[in-house]
């Protein structure tokens, strides 16, 4: 497997990671947010200060991560518990704009415009795992534990209870559910996950600024969640290697000038994403009629 496929691979590893995360909002707890990059750039923040200053441990920089993202998301959870439906969403996009705005004038963290640069190589437990085969190997291990997890959490009462709050708040406080914890657990949830992503992805990279973690980002993730499926595990998998691969099939056809590569994602995006929703809205790995 040559270089460029095994660097697209890990990238994909990590973003499945993410657009999991964000399906345990959207799709378990109805919770619609577009600020989910905001967790993905604090997990990255966090875990290449501490591959900068502590160790490049994989598992360190994703359990930091994901704890920074945690911390940060009752920033999140706080407008979840006050505002249902679309003020959440405006809720969160007002959270983006100034996590972006942070992202950048921190430049004693964050670094500005210019990004960390110099991040060490991978390791784990002090082995060197910077070989692309082998940093893959472990981001492909954390992804199914982490699927294995969402999973066991989904199928128990916490996730059935989550569920009920998805499909009708009003139903589930009749029923003695605590929505405000619920929805709380929920955030808290997907935004470690998020963040460990955010951890491996300054490893991955070697590098990170603020343009990786913008509104167009949030977007993104999201339409991998929606395309794939919202309330499934496998969904959110299937709709990041559509969304990852396609640019890359893209650039090897030939007959596509380079300057006109981006217009022809944004058709087949429009276009993929017109027919989903009129065809099959419960996306490729839900049902027909929908996600219930």
């Amino acid at each position: 497997m040559s270089a460029y496929l095994l660097n697209l691979a890990e990238l994909g590893t990590i973003f499945a990671l993410l657009s999991l995360s964000l399906n345990v909002l959207i799709g378990y707890g109805g919770i619609f947010s577009v600020a989910h990059a905001v967790f993905f750039g604090v997990g990255a923040y966090a875990g290449a200060q501490i591959a900068l200053h502590l160790a490049p441990d994989v598992l360190l920089a994703a359990l930091g991560g994901g704890l920074a993202a945690g911390v940060l998301s009752f920033a999140l959870a706080l407008p979840a518990l006050r505002v249902r439906g679309e003020y959440f969403v405006v809720a969160s996009l007002g959270l983006q704009m100034v996590a972006t705005t942070v992202f950048t004038e921190a430049q004693g963290i964050t670094g500005g415009y210019g990004g960390l640069v110099g991040i060490p190589p991978p390791s784990l437990f002090g082995l060197d795992i910077s070989s692309p085969r082998l940093f893959l190997s472990v981001c492909i291990a954390i992804l199914l534990a982490v699927m294995a997890g969402v999973h066991a959490l989904m199928r128990g009462s916490f996730g059935r209870s989550l569920m009920a709050v998805r499909d009708s708040e009003s139903a589930a406080e009749a029923f003695g559910k605590i929505v405000p914890i619920l929805k709380t657990l929920a955030v808290v949830l997907g935004c470690i996950i998020a963040g460990a992503a955010g951890g491996l992805f300054a490893l991955q990279m070697s590098f990170v600024n603020v343009e990786s973690f913008t509104l167009d980002q949030s977007v993104l993730i999201m339409a991998m969640v929606i395309i794939g499926g919202v309330g499934t595990l496998l969904g959110p998998l299937l709709g990041t290697a559509l969304l990852l691969l396609l640019p890359a099939a893209l650039s090897f056809l030939p007959g596509i000038p380079p300057t006109e590569l981006g217009a022809v994602q944004q058709g087949i995006y429009g276009l993929a994403m017109t027919l989903l929703m009129i065809f099959r809205p419960g996306g490729i790995a839900g049902r027909a009629e929908g996600r219930r």
